[in-house]
């Protein structure tokens, strides 16, 4: 603080006191009359003196330090102290940092699986003979039907593969040799298709079946057919 301030401050407590000494010398009725003259806030700043509040600037030691708040100045309810980063769900078919879903490498990779499916049919039926609840026995009858579905599936599946990949090895051979290639047409894939399936369903002994349902289905068909025709 400069001597000039300090100057001021003692002048102003001089001045404070000689009318505080003037305002003791009067009467409450004089009192009472001039504080209704000056008002309330003006009166009391003049008897009491005026409240000066001291403003407290925090400074840090350090930059890298956190800064000092004070107590007195309320902090805002839905302020962010930690910045929390949002999660966002990630679906491994669709995200590019996955990879590219390679079909042959999935099949080398999980290949166990068909045997696992196989170990399972098999502890299936067997438990399906010692089973006595009609509930537990619907239920593994349906377990052990889709098992056999999905083993099914996977058979035609490897077995289309591997005669695309004859067809093709024929078609280079034929290439390499100098010779035509033969290009089999759709209606002769179907057929041979067809005959591959007759084959499965006479080993397995589900060709009865097999024609049974055929049949009911096209019956089914008939049957629309003519009542759309009967209705038109």
């Amino acid at each position: 603080m400069s001597s000039d301030e300090e100057d001021a401050l003692l002048n102003e407590d001089k001045d404070q006191a000689q009318i505080k000494k003037e305002l003791s010398q009067m009467s409450f009725a004089d009192l009472q009359k001039l504080k209704e003259k000056l008002g309330t806030k003006v009166y009391n700043a003049t008897m009491f003196g005026a409240k000066k509040s001291k403003l407290i600037k925090f400074k840090r030691e350090n930059k890298n330090r956190p800064r000092e708040e004070s107590s007195k100045r309320q902090v805002t309810r839905f302020r962010e102290v930690v910045p929390v980063k949002k999660k966002e769900p990630r679906d491994p078919r669709f995200d590019s940092l996955c990879g590219t879903y390679d079909e042959k490498a999935f099949k080398n990779a999980y290949s166990f699986l068909s045997e696992i499916k196989q170990n399972d049919l098999k502890s299936l039926k067997k438990e399906l003979q010692t089973e006595e609840d009609p509930k537990q026995i619907k239920k593994i009858k349906y377990l052990i039907q889709r098992l056999e579905n999905q083993i099914r599936e996977e058979k035609k599946k490897s077995e289309k593969e591997m005669k695309q990949k004859e067809e093709k090895q024929e078609i280079l051979s034929a290439i390499r040799s100098g010779e035509k290639p033969k290009y089999k047409k759709k209606s002769e894939k179907r057929l041979t298709n067809l005959v591959s399936q007759y084959e499965d369903l006479k080993n397995s002994g589900k060709l009865i079946k097999h024609i049974q349902r055929i049949r009911k289905k096209n019956l089914k068909k008939d049957r629309v057919q003519l009542e759309n025709s009967i209705s038109e």
